[in-house]
């Protein structure tokens, strides 16, 4: 029993290794990451005068559990900070002379949080996962504009969870009443973004038909003037490389995009324009195809931004200003990585388009147990040994299996006896397939951390 307990150990300090080795966590001593420009300009004076710990917005606060005793203790808050895990790039940029600061922020929700696959839809509480807020933000001449954007999950509860198969096939739960967490989660969005236009670019087709179909039926069930659902096939439409169709959907949510705005904040501190809504976008990882759409959108409204602060001349687009659209590609790219990374294991796909508009796609996933132990969600089973060595004793066990198959089959003495050995091994080794391709999940190198409601 010791000699399990000096391994769970070891296992654990590992995973604890990974997490401070892991790229993405941000802090700052003098500015709160947490909250967009917008939020921070409608806080009140007290809230002003509160530390960054306990003003921090519990969303994007990813050390949270690990603060909770120093956050009881207003004291102590000046030697802890908030940490934010997502991307951020900084970048002077000079476009006709004139030098402005870039700026694009992605916090990831520690809410929900957990490996692609394993983590799908939402929770009882509405959170989705892998939601992300972006924030772009521009600042010239003591002037500053931001506009924001959220990704996450498809609000409602369904999974995908891993088993042998390449692409394993998503399911809507049949026993969950939808519409509770549905309505929390975009209550909740309505009360921080304004008004919500939902762009789904999954698949209209295949597996991922039943999920666009389900999220357009609850967002027309909720009868709220507030939401707007847009679905667009992404891979339909830029099939074979026809990434100029992307304009369509650009095009068609213009008018939106125009009466949503930006927040701005003139020279000498007075606050022009508030953004009054946000545009929702996800796939079904809220990676890639969200990633590019998201890029396209942000530099729409980068354009009105830039030629209002006067740094691009009227008639100037900025997808002729090559030093700047370099910046710009690579810093969007860089934020799809990272976030890639973060919840699937790898880089994204698609940021070969978003750099070169080109693209080669592949993934592999691999599972981040990490994030829950930092945030508190899970701990490792220590009273079962089994559970932690059931997947190499699997594969020992099919490895074993094989070595005796490929042992038996040998020539026989005549052909009929040949073809029996054959025929039989044959059958053998389908019959074992095919209970291996149905259990599927059971042979998956799951995460094995047991999670809090599972330990009361």
């Amino acid at each position: 029993m010791l000699h399990y307990l000096m391994q769970d150990n070891k296992t654990f300090l590992s995973m604890i290794n990974n997490v401070l080795n892991t790229d993405g966590f941000y802090f700052c001593t003098d500015y709160d990451l947490s909250h967009t420009q917008q939020r921070l300009s409608n806080t009140s004076p007290d809230f002003q005068e509160m530390s960054l710990l306990e003003r921090a917005d519990q969303r994007f606060m990813w050390n949270g559990n690990l603060l909770r005793e120093i956050i009881a203790q207003p004291e102590l808050h000046k030697f802890a900070f908030p940490v934010i895990h997502g991307f951020i790039v900084m970048k002077p940029c000079c476009i006709n002379g004139k030098v402005f600061e870039w700026i694009l922020i992605s916090r990831r929700s520690c809410f929900r949080a957990g490996v692609r696959y394993y983590v799908r839809g939402i929770d009882s509480e509405g959170h989705a996962a892998n939601f992300v807020e972006t924030e772009q933000i521009v600042q010239y001449n003591n002037s500053q504009a931001s506009f924001v954007q959220t990704r996450g999950s498809m609000p409602f509860f369904w999974s995908q969870r891993p088993n042998l198969r390449y692409k394993p096939k998503p399911q809507i739960s049949n026993d969950t009443n939808h519409m509770d967490g549905f309505k929390r989660h975009f209550e909740s969005q309505v009360l921080i973004y304004g008004k919500q236009v939902i762009l789904n670019l999954v698949n209209q087709k295949g597996s991922e038909l039943p999920l666009e179909q389900a999220f357009a039926k609850m967002v027309n069930g909720m009868e709220n003037g507030l939401i707007k659902y847009i679905a667009f096939d992404f891979h339909k439409e830029c099939s074979k490389m026809r990434w100029h169709r992307l304009q369509i959907l650009v095009d068609a949510v213009s008018d939106m995009q125009e009466e949503f705005g930006y927040f701005m904040v003139s020279s000498d501190g007075k606050v022009t324009s508030e953004q009054s809504g946000t545009f929702r976008s996800n796939c079904m990882d809220c990676l890639d195809r969200t990633n590019v759409i998201q890029s396209l959108l942000a530099r729409r409204s980068l354009q009105s931004q830039l030629q209002r602060m006067g740094v691009l001349h009227v008639g100037q687009k900025i997808e002729e200003q090559a030093d700047f659209e370099k910046i710009y590609k690579n810093a969007w790219a860089d934020n799809a990585n990272a976030c890639a990374k973060q919840y699937a294991g790898t880089g994204a796909l698609k940021t070969d388009f978003t750099r070169y508009s080109s693209q080669t796609p592949f993934r592999i996933s691999t599972n981040r147990e990490e994030d829950s132990l930092g945030l508190g969600n899970g701990r490792l089973e220590l009273n079962d040994p089994l559970l932690q060595e059931q997947f190499l004793r699997r594969v020992q066990t099919s490895a074993y299996e094989f070595s005796v198959v490929c042992l038996s089959v040998r020539l026989g003495d005549t052909w009929t006896e040949t073809l029996a050995y054959l025929l039989f091994w044959g059958m053998a080794s389908a019959l074992t397939a095919a209970v291996i391709v149905v259990n599927g999940r059971e042979f998956v190198d799951a995460p094995k951390l047991v999670q809090k409601e599972k330990m009361d």
